[in-house]
Parts: structure tokens; sequence; C-alpha cells
């Protein structure tokens, strides 16, 4: 007896609605587990390579299901949003994280999302703008005072800008010592990653080196938070600016405990949100501009035409429409946000799977956008596939790097007003140059990340 997938040829099919994905047998990943420490992401890619669009296999106890077609996504993401919950990963990761807006359900993610969606509307977003133009151009006059040929990490110095936006743009505070907040924020990531690896099972008080990195790092930003809110609350502040707004969000907690571990978990999360996946974002970008010279060029010719000598303004966003499609390309090759786990609520059916209530579910960005079957040459940096003129050409739901459906991201808007002129700024006057023999490897954490930072040189652009 052959087989196609996992039905049996010769035999009456089951009910379409009671199929099952194909997958490995048993628990076939606790043989790939050095392999889900070591690159996660070649496991993901491989699983589909071997499997296809829908793929099931068992972890420990868990059953995980793993969906890579745009429609999946459109079904999870968005036609049947309310049936899937936040799954495997950011379920463990509540204890780095607590219950701020990336881990938070139901009508506490509600009020969250009500309480901050107007920091982000487009007036508050044109003066954010000008925070970022400012911020950029200090960037580069920090890069062009250093000696010709100094080496710069890169990813490190994305963070203490992206930081540096974040806290004055929607903060109102100065966000210094950023190399110790950063820090801080990667070994929160690394304990919700071992969470997701452990399922949770080792006990939070077992003194492993991880762990009680985890705890300072967690106080240290507790103890920041704590400062910002003391700050703001002492001597005012934009009273319809992030931080007053969630402060008033919490004020119907009778509890003050309960009420400050909401306001430090909720601004927790948005800070590691609001800087970590634009500094990865803009890591890849210039790792990826380095490999591509002539895209560099046109970066250069495209900043100089479009923006002179000045700083860019929030009308300059679309006019910088090639340094707009490097920026979705980085995206689209390495998406700030690789993995998107949820829970199923209750008995559904995706791609003509069934999906049993309680089951993990799994789309991710990172293989979807790099799929044969929507994505030509997919593995190949092409910024021309964002022009304009090709919008048509790929599915909606083939290319979802902030999410889709109700939780999509946010903060989108700011993301790409920092991405798209801090590439411009920079590639106006400068070009940053890999470091000859470093290996850049990805890092799939909370966010894809570049293991061990980007080291490069400046030259004149």
């Amino acid at each position: 007896m052959t087989f196609v997938g996992n039905e049996p040829v010769g035999q009456e099919p089951r009910s379409a609605s009671r199929r099952t994905p194909p997958g490995p047998r048993g628990n076939a990943l606790f043989g790939k587990l050095n392999d889900i420490r070591r690159d996660r992401l070649a496991l993901m890619t491989s699983v589909t390579r071997e499997y296809g669009d829908a793929v099931r296999f068992t972890m420990g106890p868990k059953a995980l299901y793993f969906f890579n077609h745009p429609d999946h996504a459109k079904h999870v993401l968005s036609d049947n949003h309310a049936n899937y919950r936040k799954g495997i990963g950011l379920i463990q990761a509540k204890r780095a994280l607590g219950d701020g807006l990336l881990t938070s359900e139901g009508e506490l993610w509600r009020t969250q999302r009500r309480a901050i969606q107007p920091v982000f509307q487009r007036e508050r977003m044109t003066r954010a703008a000008t925070v970022v133009a400012e911020e950029a151009e200090a960037l580069v006059t920090r890069w062009r005072a250093r000696e010709p040929g100094t080496t710069v990490d890169v990813v490190g110095e994305m963070t203490h800008l992206t930081l540096g936006v974040l806290g004055r743009a929607l903060l109102d505070a100065d966000l210094g010592g950023a190399e110790s907040i950063g820090e801080a924020f990667e070994t929160v990531q690394r304990q919700a990653m071992f969470e997701m690896l452990t399922l949770g099972a080792v006990p939070p008080w077992l003194p492993l080196p991880n762990q009680l990195a985890f705890r300072r790092g967690r106080r240290e930003l507790e103890d920041l938070v704590d400062r910002l809110v003391d700050e703001h609350q002492r001597d005012g502040g934009d009273s319809d600016g992030l931080l007053s707004r969630l402060i008033a969000s919490t004020e119907q907690e009778s509890d003050p405990k309960v009420r400050r571990r909401r306001i430090r978990d909720e601004l927790i999360t948005l800070m590691l949100a609001g800087h970590e996946t634009t500094a990865s974002t803009l890591g890849w970008t210039w790792y990826l501009v380095d490999r591509h010279p002539e895209v560099f060029d046109r970066l250069h010719a495209e900043a100089v035409q479009v923006l002179g000598d000045r700083r860019p303004t929030y009308q300059d966003l679309h006019e910088l429409r090639f340094t707009n499609q490097v920026v979705e390309e980085a995206m689209r090759l390495y998406p700030p946000v690789w993995l998107l786990p949820r829970r199923a609520v209750a008995d559904d059916e995706i791609g003509g799977y069934h999906v049993p209530a309680g089951a993990d579910v799994m789309l991710c960005p990172y293989t979807l956008h790099r799929h044969p079957g929507f994505w030509s040459d997919p593995d190949r940096f092409d910024p021309d596939r964002f022009a304009p003129e090709r919008a048509g050409e790929r599915s909606r739901y083939a290319y979802i790097p902030f999410g889709a459906g109700p939780r999509f991201c946010v903060g989108n808007n700011l993301g790409m007003i920092e991405a798209v002129f801090v590439v411009a700024t920079v590639a106006r006057e400068l070009r940053p140059r890999l470091v000859p023999g470093h290996q850049v490897v990805a890092d799939p954490m909370l966010s894809l990340r570049l293991r061990g930072g980007l080291p490069m040189t400046l030259e004149p652009a």
C-alpha cells in the first residue's frame, strides 16, 4: 500500500474534517532537540520541505500543528481569530514578560490595546518622525567623528538609537544607559525562549545561570519602569501620551500591588517590542545591503535626490520609495517576528485538516516569506519585488512581517519610519561594510536577532 501525504491510496479517504496533517511519527522532535536549540529556522524549513504546507508532530506531551500557506495564515489570524489564543512559547514567556500586550488575552488585551492605540495615530507619528530624524542625524554625526576604519557593532548602535527614539517619542524620557537596558532585555528574551524549549517544565526557582541572569535583568527593567512611572506622576508629562494612558488604564485595579504589576508588565513588553524588532530589522538591512553594492548605490542616490542635505520629514516617508522597498525585502527574508504561536480554543479545520481543541498551532513568517509557491527565487534579495507596480503579484497573507488581523502590530508605522529614515540618513553619508571573516548567524529568539552582533567598518558613501 502506498501513501500520498498521510492518506493511503486505494482506500476510501477519511472525511476532510477529520484528516490529520502528515508528519514524523512518534516523538520525532526528541531526536532533534539539539537542532531546535541550534538552528530552529533550518528545522522549520526542513519540515515544510519534507511534509508540505501542513505538518503535525509531537514534542513531549504536545501535538504541534504547523501551517505554512497564506490561506492558513488568513484563517488563523483573521477569519477565525476568535478561536485562537497565544500559544506555545508565548504562554511560557509570561514567566519572563508578565501580562503585557504581547502575551495577554481577552478583555485585558483589548483594554491594553485601546489604551495605547491613539499614541500611534498619524498626528503623533508626524511628531515622532522628527525625533527619529534627529536621532538618525546624531548617529551619523557620531559615526563620522570616528577614526577611518574603526569597527562598530551596528546591532548595538541600532539598539541604542531605537531605545533613544522609544524614550523620546513615546515615554517623554531619556533612556540613558542603553547598553545596560539592551543587555537586560536580551536576558529576558533568552529566558522566554528557554521556557518555550523546556515547555515550562523547569522550576523557576532553580539557581541555573540563565535563570539567575534573568532575575537580575528583570529586576533592572522593573526598577527602570518604576522610575519612569514615578517621575511621570511627580513631574507630570504628556497627558495624552503612552505613560499617562497606561497608568489610566489600570485605575480600576483596587489592589495597588496588582496595579503596579500591570503597569510594569505592559511597559516592559512595549519597551521590548518597541525597540528590539526595529533594531533587528535595521541590522539585517545593513547586512543585506552590504552584500549587494548595487542596492547601496541606489539607496545613496535616492537619499541625495529626496533629502539633499536636510533631515527627513514625515512627508518624505513615501517619497523614499526604494528605501521602503529595501526595508520591506529585508523583513521578508528576516522577519522581525519569525514565529506566531497560537492555541485552538475549539475544534477547527485549516486547509482541510482537523485541528482539535487545545492544539498548539504555529505560523512561521520566516518560512512563509520564502514559500516557493508565492515568491520567485525566494532566497534572493530583490527589493524590486516591492515596487508599487508589482503589488498585485503576491497574496496578501504571503507577507506578514507585522502579523495580521486584530493583533496586527500596533507600532508598525513607527517601525517603518525608524527603519526608512535611518537607512536613508546613513546611506546618504556613509557605507557600512561587514568586517571580513565575520560569520553572520540568525538567532531566533522572540525576535529574529543577529547572534553576536554585526561588526562593520564605515566608509564615505
